[in-house]
């Protein structure tokens, strides 16, 4: 069964978690006592209706509050596809959680409370989906029963936010409008019979409808060894392999590679998963890759296709959103984990802030501060074997770590 990963986000209140907890009634996901729970904690509350949002918020703290703070993963399936949901908060001191829940999504849901329309939350997270290259995007336009289903209030944030994505430069991203209601279930999961202006799809049937592709879909593959197999049995006595993932395209038996960054050429021998055998492994599988010749390779190289080599550098220009208290500044030095490698990293220069609004950039800034999306460049200790982010989404991607503390600090896409 395919598996759909998707991202909520929005703004406080906007009814993220609400509307999870209703895909989950609605589909009858939630175990009886979680149904009990969610009754009980409501009837406390003074609440005539049940609280769906307790389905997903698991800290104490968000039960408290009525907010979501941390990423929650939410499992479920249908009859035709499986779901992971990302629940990631809608507060602005959150937003380094919003880019962590949403790395590695393949759609993604942008909730719109009717009553407000479009705020600032709302440029900031269809910004990130921007950023992070998501495809499909769902714009919910929730709490339509608190505008009288008002198809003018819908057609009017609709307009606004088609306004706001023909000033983005990704133009690959595909924007399906819903309007409906989460606490009461209209155009959830069932038609709603408040809105017969509305013509399309309910939520989940667009989701089901969704052609699940996978994030790293390119033509390139990538793969990254994690480990050399040598196993120490008489059976497999001269057995040596290479385990790791494909990342981008995909490798068959006799395929002509390179190994970075030794150049050395070889041929895909055979292909290995548990114990069995194949011709050809597709993107995002883990294997056991051998070669037809006994080369040097180790854990940190890469297996390539022959003229499908990644950049070798150790330069590198990359958006950075950043992620801690302590501001990002010029000549800072960090450590770089870029897959199965690291090395040292030194920003060299900071050349501006995104405005997350697409209003433009500041040029020059002296810090990035926490939350922030700006453009840097590094230096590096050694060379890394990278892609542009746009390229190939795993191979682009990077984390930048504190060497003093240990804590990251930043997540990075190669430019």
């Amino acid at each position: 069964m395919n598996v759909l990963k998707i991202a909520t986000a929005g703004s406080v209140d906007d009814g993220k978690s609400t509307l999870i907890g209703r895909l989950l009634y609605d589909t009858k996901s939630l175990t009886d006592d979680k149904l009990e729970a969610i009754e009980e904690k409501s009837k406390q509350r003074g609440f005539d209706y049940l609280d769906f949002s307790l389905a997903t918020d698991g800290l104490v703290a968000e039960r408290e509050q009525g907010i979501t703070i941390d990423v929650a993963h939410i499992y479920f399936s249908t009859s035709s596809k499986s779901f992971i949901i990302a629940d990631t908060p809608g507060h602005i001191e959150y937003t380094r959680n919003m880019v962590t829940g949403a790395s590695t999504a393949q759609a993604s849901i942008v909730l719109i409370d009717a009553r407000n329309g479009v705020v600032e939350q709302t440029y900031r997270h269809f910004f990130i989906n921007n950023l992070l290259r998501i495809k499909d995007v769902v714009i919910a336009i929730n709490k339509m029963d608190l505008v009288d289903f008002s198809e003018d209030k819908f057609k009017t944030i609709k307009a606004e936010m088609e306004y706001l994505a023909s000033k983005s430069e990704y133009k690959s991203q595909k924007l399906t409008f819903i309007p409906l209601s989460a606490l009461e279930g209209d155009n959830v999961v069932s038609p709603s019979e408040n809105m017969p202006w509305y013509k399309g799809e309910t939520l989940l049937h667009h989701l089901e409808r969704l052609k699940v592709e996978d994030i790293n879909d390119v033509s390139q593959a990538r793969f990254p060894v994690q480990s050399v197999i040598r196993p120490k049995t008489e059976e497999y006595h001269d057995f040596r392999g290479y385990a790791g993932k494909i990342y981008g395209g995909n490798f068959e038996v006799g395929d002509n590679i390179t190994v970075l960054p030794s150049q050395t050429k070889s041929t895909i021998k055979s292909i290995h998963f548990f114990d069995k055998e194949f011709v050809s492994a597709k993107r995002g599988s883990s294997v056991t890759l051998t070669l037809a010749d006994n080369v040097n390779v180790s854990r940190g190289d890469m297996l390539v296709k022959v003229n499908e080599e990644p950049t070798i550098t150790k330069q590198l220009e990359a958006t950075i959103c950043w992620m801690d208290s302590t501001p990002l500044q010029v000549s800072q030095k960090y450590y770089i984990k870029h897959g199965v490698n690291d090395a040292q990293a030194k920003i060299t220069q900071l050349s501006s802030i995104i405005k997350t609004d697409f209003s433009g950039i500041e040029e020059h800034p002296s810090e990035l501060q926490l939350n922030q999306i700006g453009d840097v460049q590094l230096k590096l200790s050694k060379p890394l074997l990278v892609d542009a982010f746009t390229q190939n989404k795993s191979n682009g991607a990077f984390i930048l770590i504190n060497p003093k503390t240990n804590n990251t600090v930043g997540v990075g896409f190669i430019r």
